[in-house]
């Protein structure tokens, strides 16, 4: 009896095997069936259904200005052409910057002095941006 209810097992399996196989080999045989009710779908306005279903209009956020994106945190003053800032850039952990160091996208540390740096696009160009250490508390 066991012999034959091993065999009836084996044969229960090996049909769902082969059963499986030929949907799953069906289903890659007609590419293009998915294809044509892809295309026929129509259009939706995700904004219209949207505001169909109660949502409020979503006010989009200014794109932070240049002067926004750094933090003075300290100034080590040197002379003209020597010196070092300690600047935060875009909210991550402030870094030391040597003057003629770049900052972030393309500026350079131009000038520390007292409590204040200059900014850059070059050494010798016209400074960009000034930033100043907060008033003490």
């Amino acid at each position: 009896m066991l012999p034959a209810a091993s065999l009836l097992v084996w044969g229960a399996v090996a049909f769902s095997a082969v059963t499986w196989g030929l949907r799953w080999s069906a289903t890659g045989a007609a590419p293009g069936n998915a294809t044509a009710v892809a295309q026929s779908s129509p259009e939706i306005d995700v904004s219209a259904a949207a505001r169909t279903l109660g949502a409020a209009p979503v006010q989009t956020a200014a794109a932070p200005t240049l002067a926004s994106r750094f933090q003075l945190q300290g100034v080590m003053a040197g002379g003209p052409d020597a010196g070092a800032a300690l600047i935060v850039v875009d909210g991550k952990p402030a870094k030391p910057y040597r003057v003629g160091a770049m900052v972030a996208d393309g500026l350079v540390l131009q000038s520390a002095e007292g409590r204040r740096v200059n900014l850059g696009v070059a050494m010798d160009g016209p400074q960009t941006l000034v930033l100043e250490l907060p008033a003490k508390k």
